[in-house]
């Protein structure tokens, strides 16, 4: 017998489903985690703002071009070098 939480047990037995669907602990309101690489992939935490930048939106649309939208790790995908990236959402 476990603790249970009783939030969560709540969304579940509301939902029907054994999981609940939902952001990660670690990422903050008002972002997402992307991962980034081409062989080894690190996580990263962007703010939604990041949606809205037309070099970001390019970057995605290579990415779909190669990943598609079935994405192994499970959330979004960018297949380029870490450095670029960097550079691309310091700049």
């Amino acid at each position: 017998m476990g603790i249970s939480l009783p939030g969560k047990k709540l969304r579940q037995s509301l939902s029907g489903r054994k999981e609940v669907d939902s952001a990660p602990l670690d990422v903050p309101k008002g972002h997402f985690p992307v991962y980034v690489g081409e062989n080894q992939k690190k996580r990263f935490i962007v703010p939604l703002s990041y949606l809205s930048r037309p070099s970001f939106q390019d970057l995605l649309s290579q990415a779909e071009e190669e990943f598609g939208f079935d994405h192994p790790m499970g959330g979004l995908t960018i297949p380029c070098n870490e450095e670029v990236f960097l550079s691309l959402i310091d700049g």
